[in-house]
């Protein structure tokens, strides 16, 4: 049973033990004598509670789902007049048994109590009716954001999926070039991808991670590329701040890629990238800029998977609680993405 079920069977308990109370003091008000009858009044009491149960659940369960919610509103009200018609003359017949032909007070008032009752009644099984849209309402509004968050999760599954394969593609053309020009560093490449592939197999598999874990899969990185290009790279690479706070994982390193493959290459000895980190008590701050080149060894990624992916991911895992500047010149490169903390 879950949750939303059991308040709801707590919410009617709660009611119809309120009503017992209340009509328990209503029959008690008009009768007259010197002392109370009270196995008369309890026994009033229960029927008159059993009534409203039964023609109220009978509404809840069959008239309001079978009529109303199909919107036969004619046949509803044709069916719940006679339902109340019934039961009420079962009522009636049932007191009468039970009490003889005064059966609730010997006040003169008896009409003007009836009709009184009769309106009380209606309200009450209108009230139960309407809990039962209410009921309806927050159930569909649960199940819709279950759905919700089941569907934004397997697409932030799937978007993290793709950096994987992003990632390798691009290691494996390093390692091509490396083979090309028959460099001795290729088995410390193959080594360090060992390393960075450990951490996006299992600890990116974990919905958040320690800045630091993500901050070191960035300094691997860092070292594959340093590798490929033989250290020429004027790379500063600064952090700032306790890197005490939890992320989502496979966030920042996207940006650091796309530096590379944009505004990286050997062929060119003005090439450079700048990189903050910057952690305070409210904010990450992350920085990284880098220069522009017309040519690189493979396609470029401005609009590609890498970005585009990024960004989806940022609004997925940080809505409304993170900021994206983009500063695309025509010399440089620059990206700052501001994170609140939790």
């Amino acid at each position: 049973m879950t949750l939303h079920r059991k308040r709801e069977i707590l919410i009617h308990t709660a009611f119809w033990a309120v009503y017992l109370s209340f009509i328990i003091n209503h029959i008690t008000t008009y009768q007259t004598g010197p002392q109370i009858h009270w196995g008369r009044v309890l026994l009033a009491s229960v029927i008159s509670t059993s009534y409203l149960i039964a023609l109220s659940y009978l509404n809840y369960f069959y008239l309001i789902p079978v009529f109303l919610l199909r919107k036969k509103i004619g046949a509803f009200i044709i069916f719940f007049v006679a339902c109340f018609a019934a039961l009420t003359l079962i009522r009636f017949g049932v007191e009468t048994l039970a009490f003889g032909k005064s059966w609730e007070t010997q006040s003169p008032a008896r009409t003007q109590i009836i009709i009184q009752s009769t309106i009380s009644d209606l309200f009450i099984v209108l009230f139960i009716g309407l809990l039962r849209f209410a009921s309806d309402w927050v159930e569909f509004d649960t199940r819709h954001r279950q759905l919700e968050t089941e569907k934004l999760n397997a697409e932030l599954k799937f978007l993290k999926a793709q950096v994987n394969p992003h990632f390798l593609f691009n290691t494996l053309n390093n390692l091509y070039y490396l083979s090309t020009i028959k460099s001795d560093t290729a088995p410390m490449v193959i080594s360090k991808l060992s390393e960075v592939m450990r951490y996006m197999i299992y600890d990116s598999n974990h919905e958040k991670i320690e800045l630091s874990k993500e901050i070191e899969y960035m300094q691997h990185y860092i070292g594959l590329e340093r590798l490929r290009l033989r250290d020429g790279i004027p790379l500063e690479f600064e952090v700032i701040g306790k890197t005490d706070m939890l992320i989502f994982p496979l966030i920042l390193i996207t940006f650091l890629e796309n530096a590379f493959k944009h505004g990286i290459t050997n062929g060119s000895d003005q090439c450079w990238i700048k990189a903050r980190l910057e952690v305070n008590k409210t904010h990450l701050v992350y920085t990284i800029a880098n220069s522009k080149i017309k040519t690189v060894s493979y396609p470029a990624d401005t609009e590609g998977i890498g970005l585009k992916n990024v960004k989806r991911r940022l609004d997925l895992s940080y809505p409304g609680k993170h900021q994206l500047h983009i500063d695309d010149r025509e010399v440089a490169y620059s990206v700052t993405l501001t994170i609140e903390r939790p």
